[in-house]
């Protein structure tokens, strides 16, 4: 897992096998990122649109997951 600035320049990058699912590797990819400060904002994608994974990244890192709502979200943030 990888991520990237808005240029494109990458400020993080994890390796791990593939049997983890991707929501459980944010953390290991943030903790290993190049640079000192967490990123202020992360895009992903419907995987990463769970309210616990929002809420934990905002507590810990105070960063903000911008990700679309699944159809099967039943609790408003």
């Amino acid at each position: 897992m990888a991520i990237a600035d808005a240029f494109g320049l990458p400020i993080a990058a994890h390796t791990q096998s593939a049997s983890p699912h991707e929501v459980t590797l944010v953390e290991e990819t943030i903790e290993s990122r190049f640079i000192e400060d967490s990123p202020e904002h992360m895009i992903g994608d419907k995987v990463y649109g769970s309210y616990p994974l929002d809420r934990y990244l905002d507590s810990y890192y105070a960063t903000e997951l911008i990700a679309p709502h699944k159809t099967n979200r039943r609790k408003c943030k």
